[in-house]
């Protein structure tokens, strides 16, 4: 039987998992057992192709007086993932404000929900801490004019949707580690995730759905690296220097690692430190 990728498939697991409210019903609870939650007070403020090329993969909704938005680190871990939070959080004020139809050069002050950002990590490094701030990762503790706080949720209470979508991560990165990204390693962690009660409910009422996500996922970062493998051939005559440029600022994106980066394009740490300085007012216009 032939598989048919949809090209179109754009969401991650992460993003079409908490497309559906009774899933965030359970995340929030899982963020603050003591409170009662049900799926009428929750609005999704989730964004839509400002941070990531392609591939959407954060989420935001809104509860009460609360605004609180997850980042998914997938399993490359990076501080910059506060840079993203906070872009993130920026726009999403901006849209509520304008949705809101608040006056902020009015003298009246206007009323904003309260933010919490969070980050999901699924990979293998210990993260020691529970909190990772703008001012102690970027400017050595030292107080500026603003500063972000974002908390690191690396595996959750046993058996809640944190902890189950993190095991579901780790189920699929041995699979692909043993089956390479094939269709096999896509159906063998269904079905081990669904034999293990890992998101069972989700997986069996959207598997089709699942699959389509996930091999468009392998098509995507299959692209990627045959351009990478295409700049590595080239020089580094200032020609060449734009492909190298527009390929980096895929690769910060995706968040990969100051060291995946280096080797990957087989740039000097200079090199990279000035494709950092040429891409933030891009990142930053994107906002």
């Amino acid at each position: 039987m032939n598989k048919i990728v949809k090209r179109n498939a754009k969401d991650s697991v992460f993003t079409n998992l908490f497309q559906e409210p009774e899933y965030v019903v359970q995340l929030y609870k899982a963020l603050h057992p003591d409170e009662d939650v049900t799926e009428d007070m929750i609005e999704i403020v989730t964004l839509k192709n400002i941070l990531v090329d392609g591939i959407y993969n954060d989420l935001g909704f809104t509860i009460g007086k609360r605004l609180v938005v997850l980042v998914e680190a997938q399993s490359t871990w990076t501080v910059n993932i506060i840079i993203r939070g906070l872009m993130y959080l920026v726009q999403t004020y901006q849209d509520y404000i304008g949705n809101e139809r608040l006056n902020v050069y009015g003298s009246k002050k206007i009323d904003l929900p309260r933010p919490e950002l969070y980050v999901i990590y699924s990979g293998d490094k210990k993260i020691e801490r529970d909190y990772i701030t703008l001012s102690e990762e970027f400017f050595g503790g030292e107080q500026s004019a603003l500063d972000v706080r974002v908390r690191v949720l690396s595996d959750g209470k046993q058996g809640d949707i944190i902890n189950q979508y993190v095991n579901f991560t780790r189920v699929y990165n041995e699979q692909v580690q043993k089956h390479g990204r094939t269709l096999k390693a896509i159906q063998e962690t269904i079905r081990i995730c669904k034999d293990e009660n890992i998101l069972r409910e989700y997986l069996s009422k959207h598997e089709r759905e699942v699959q389509d996500i996930m091999f468009a996922l392998f098509d995507d970062e299959q692209i990627l690296d045959a351009y990478t493998r295409d700049v590595q051939k080239q020089s580094r005559a200032e020609g060449e220097w734009e492909k190298t440029r527009k390929i980096a600022f895929r690769l910060f994106k995706k968040n990969r690692s100051d060291e995946d980066i280096i080797d990957t394009l087989d740039i000097s740490p200079a090199e990279l430190q000035k494709l950092k300085s040429e891409y933030i007012p891009v990142a930053a216009n994107n906002v």
